[in-house]
C-alpha cells in the first residue's frame, strides 16, 4: 500500500501526520509512505490538493470533501475532540484499514 502525505512549507500540522504515519508504517510494512510538497497553486490544483496535510492511500484522499476546493490552505479535520490540524491516529487506522 502506497501512502503519500501532501503538504506545503509553512503547515505546521505536516510533520504531526508525518509521525502518525510513520507509527502505522512500522506496524505494517506492507505500507510505504511518501511525501509530496505542494509548492503553488497551479500545482495544488493539479493534484487535487485540498490543503496541508492532505493523505492520499493508493491515489485516494480518504478525508476528501466534495465542497472544498484546492489550494495552498492548512487543512481542518473532524476529530472527536473537535476540528484539528491532522486526522489523529485512530481515524489513520480506519482509513488504511478500509483500503486494505
Amino acid at each position: 500500500m502506497e501512502i503519500v502525505l501532501q503538504y506545503f512549507d509553512g503547515c505546521p500540522n505536516w510533520e504531526i501526520t508525518q509521525e502518525q504515519l510513520d507509527v502505522i508504517a512500522a506496524e505494517r510494512p506492507d505500507i510505504a509512505v511518501t511525501r509530496q510538497l505542494v509548492e503553488t497553486p497551479d500545482e495544488a490544483e493539479r493534484v487535487g490538493f485540498q490543503g496541508s496535510p492532505s493523505i492520499r492511500i493508493d491515489g485516494t484522499d480518504p478525508f476528501a470533501d466534495s465542497v472544498a476546493g484546492a489550494g495552498l490552505a492548512c487543512r481542518i479535520y473532524r476529530t472527536p475532540d473537535g476540528p484539528a490540524g491532522s486526522p489523529t491516529l485512530g481515524q489513520l487506522h480506519e482509513a488504511i484499514g478500509a483500503h486494505s
